[in-house]
């Protein structure tokens, strides 16, 4: 495919599309207000009538957003003159020739998403190709995804702390190039589509960005270069290795693409630097996910946190993946199915593994990896936590017990205790204890009546060690036993974020 059939390739095109926008009131304000709040969360919800009947009668009116609206987001054929009214700098063809727009019969309609996004400091506009429930039928190979939920899942998680340089690996739209340039000195970004890269210089010159765009494959486009932050949502979708489309099937069987980022990673990694990735990984029969995962991050000198939020049935992840390219429904879909499932059984797969992974490169010989399975609600990992979970992790390190019981601790501010009991002849028995922060992680911590008392006494005044002690003068017990006892409960709260040190001056 050659630059000039690429949409929006023209560095002018897309000047003159951002002005039109702007002029329209087409952004993250404008967009919502027109809507309403109803009919704006169920078209995020990918539910269209609401905003559909909102947006009619508008159009109809002359309104240039409600028409915008309607075409970039709605999908819908909208006659010539609104349009041109819309877009006045895409007039006589220019629209048609940028890719922008296209012919449907008398009418004209959206060729590509132009899409309103937005984080808690700014909003942005985002290029890519319109999906398959916007646009019927199966997508294109080179097909560039959009804001979707594992790029927004990404997104949240990505830690927002200032740093020199930040290296996307497979970009495309750019939706995580855009967010980490608010806190970057610089921002590379690579894929190995030149419609993705093409797209994605029209976001980052939409939203005023400049950003380094290299072609290729995995960490080819950077090598020999180090990166303060490497963030990546790659083609990850499991399969036999049949590349099809391009955002999603990476050309390697397996989870091998996975592998070979998180392997990658540690050399293009500035010391103290960071690696966030989202990541699919394969869990045969009778095998634990984290001795897979876990080997990937083996030796690599880096420490990591890797979370598991789902596990798909084989069956059920097929099915997502044949959906979300627009392929259902057919006996192409079917056969395809056929021997997408043939690998699976061929490879004794009984569940593919979904999550996040994070590397920091710590400099320390000795490897701090923690892998969880965090299924539930609220266990959603965000980049403030992330940051907070390893800076706690690399705290505890160099901390003996004997370091511990000297230190003054303090329960976080929003901790919970939850007790369960049975009833009995004579009364409650409490069977269940467990010390929970709302909002965090896997931050849970199951306490026997030692650790409950203890830890209720964490208010940072007095270091551990005198607390073990006067707990242990009240009940008759010997110090050292009960302070074996309970450190282990206290080192995994202090990791969840249920304790913290408290520093004198």
């Amino acid at each position: 495919m050659t630059a000039a059939a690429l949409p929006l390739a023209d560095p002018d095109d897309v000047d003159r599309l951002g002005d039109d926008l702007r002029a329209a009131g087409y952004d993250a304000d404008g967009v919502p207000d027109l809507l309403g709040a109803g009919a704006h969360n169920a078209l995020g919800r990918g539910h269209r009538w609401p905003a559909l009947h909102v947006t009619a009668e508008a159009a109809a009116g002359g309104s240039r957003l409600a028409t915008l609206v309607r075409l970039f987001l709605l999908g819908t054929t909208e006659p010539v003159d609104p349009v041109t009214a819309a877009l006045p700098s895409f007039s006589d063809g220019r629209g048609l020739a940028a890719g922008v727009l296209e012919r449907d019969g008398d009418g004209l309609r959206a060729a590509v998403d132009i899409r309103p996004h937005a984080d808690d400091e700014r909003g942005y506009l985002v290029v890519s190709d319109l999906d398959s429930d916007v646009r019927p039928g199966p997508v294109r190979p080179d097909h560039v995804l959009g804001i979707g939920a594992a790029s927004v899942t990404l997104a949240r998680a990505v830690i927002r702390e200032p740093v020199g340089s930040v290296l996307d690996v497979g970009t495309g739209c750019g939706i995580q190039a855009l967010h980490c340039a608010g806190h970057a000195g610089s921002v590379t970004a690579t894929d190995t589509n030149p419609r993705a890269l093409t797209m994605a210089a029209a976001t980052a010159r939409l939203n005023g960005q400049r950003w380094d765009l290299r072609a290729g494959s995995l960490f080819q486009p950077v090598a020999g270069e180090r990166f303060d932050l490497v963030v990546s949502n790659p083609p990850f979708v499991i399969s036999p290795g049949v590349r099809r489309f391009e955002y999603r099937d990476s050309g390697m069987a397996g989870d091998e693409l996975c592998r070979r980022l998180v392997r990658g990673l540690p050399e293009h990694l500035a010391p103290g630097g960071t690696g966030q990735l989202l990541a699919n990984w394969l869990i045969p029969a009778g095998a634990d996910w984290r001795e897979r995962v876990g080997g990937w991050l083996a030796g690599t000198g880096c420490d990591g946190w890797v979370v598991q939020r789902e596990v798909a049935d084989p069956a059920e992840y097929v099915s997502l993946w044949l959906a979300d390219t627009g392929e259902t429904g057919t006996e192409e879909a079917a056969g395809l199915a056929a021997e997408w499932l043939d690998y699976f059984r061929e490879q004794r797969v009984v569940g593919i593994g979904m999550g996040l992974i994070t590397l920091r490169n710590s400099g320390s010989a000795d490897q701090d990896v923690v892998l969880d399975e965090l299924t539930g609600a609220g266990d959603e990992v965000t980049g403030a936590e992330a940051a907070g979970f390893l800076a706690r992790r690399a705290w505890l390190r160099g901390r003996t017990d004997a370091d511990l019981l000297g230190v003054r601790l303090a329960l976080s501010s929003g901790d919970l205790l939850e007790q369960r009991a049975l009833p009995g002849g004579s009364g409650w028995t409490t069977v269940l204890r467990m010390l929970r922060r709302p909002g965090g992680p896997g931050a849970t911590v199951q306490l026997d009546e030692w650790g409950q008392a203890l830890l209720g006494g964490c208010t940072g005044a007095v270091p551990l060690g005198v607390q073990v002690e006067l707990l242990a003068a009240a009940h008759r017990l010997d110090p050292a036993a009960l302070a074996a006892a309970v450190l282990p409960a206290v080192r995994t709260a202090i990791t969840r974020g249920l304790l913290h040190p408290v520093t004198t001056d």
